[in-house]
């Protein structure tokens, strides 16, 4: 299925999670994850399914001042 992760189109297979779609990332912690702009806990992750077309956002915070 296709998903979009922080606007870039990516294949998923049916059935996947946002935990897939991180991993697909390699996104190193600290990081919020978003599907479809609706925050995500990280305890969450492996349990929230996508969708086809589902917009994912991975954001690190950002340091400095």
């Amino acid at each position: 299925m296709k998903v979009f992760i922080n606007q870039v189109e990516h294949e998923l297979p049916l059935g996947a999670t946002l935990a897939d779609a991180i991993a697909l990332l390699q996104a190193k912690p600290p990081f919020a994850a978003a599907v479809n702009l609706e925050f995500v806990p990280n305890t969450q992750y492996a349990r929230k399914p996508l969708q086809h077309d589902d917009r994912i956002d991975i954001i690190a915070p950002v340091t400095g001042g």
